[in-house]
């Protein structure tokens, strides 16, 4: 697979493994609880590792100059190759001004997700592409800009009635791997029928979500970014 696939594991997982990925994340920096800036940050790397920031701890009232100073540092000392900031929360006006400290701070790559990358010009990074659209359709939103993609193995159910469609993702999926194989949307799916509706179930396995990680590098995504307790599979 061409795409670089980089696989964020924790500190316990670093230290229970001797099989390292070749391209490593780290799984994650936090805003402290007790301070203004970050904590949870590693001793140690594997040489031009990424390292993660996320806000599972709001980074309301932390100090943007300290936490882009911390994580300077940080990806210095570390021999970092690329920062992501993994945002979840909204953003509002304290995180606007988090990521452009970070941003503005950093020498290195600096990727943040959608929700707070669009009047920016790093690299984005996206949530995996939804089953029941196509990649090409997905990217065309954010044509220009440079897109990590997360790589996730993923399952929808969509169900058609005589009131219309709705589509419910599945977490955590099954873990299903028999089905039809869709070309367009590079996933499988099963279709079943009752007396009132339709139902097909999309899903990834490994070898359809390496179908669309190849996919997406020829859209022009950069990196994919998963778990590596989800996909170290992959890489084998």
């Amino acid at each position: 697979m061409g795409l670089p696939l980089y696989l964020a594991m924790t500190g316990a997982e670093m230290r229970s493994t001797s099989q390292i990925p070749p391209h490593f994340a780290y799984m994650a920096c936090h805003f402290s609880p007790y301070g203004e800036g970050i904590t949870n940050i590693p001793e140690t790397l594997p040489e031009k590792s990424m390292l993660i920031l996320n806000d599972r701890m709001p980074c309301q009232g932390h100090s943007p100059n300290l936490t882009a100073q911390q994580l300077r540092e940080a990806a210095d000392r570390l021999n970092c190759e690329s920062v992501l900031l993994d945002f979840v929360h909204p953003p509002d006006s304290e995180s606007e001004v988090m990521v452009h400290a970070i941003l503005e701070t950093l020498v290195c790559p600096v990727a943040v997700s959608a929700g707070h990358a669009e009047r920016l010009h790093c690299p984005v990074f996206l949530p995996p592409c939804p089953l029941h659209i196509t990649m090409e359709e997905y990217l065309t939103p954010w044509k220009g800009r440079e897109i990590w993609l997360e790589a996730a193995l993923c399952q929808e159910s969509l169900r058609i009635t005589q009131s219309g469609a709705d589509c419910i993702p599945q977490f955590p999926p099954e873990g299903l791997e028999e089905g039809f194989y869709d070309e367009a949307l590079c996933c499988h799916y099963r279709i079943g029928a009752s007396h009132d509706r339709i139902a097909f179930t999309l899903f990834d396995t490994g070898a359809s979500l390496k179908k669309k990680l190849e996919q997406a590098q020829t859209l022009g995504v950069s990196r994919a970014v998963g778990l590596w307790l989800e996909l170290h599979t992959l890489i084998g």
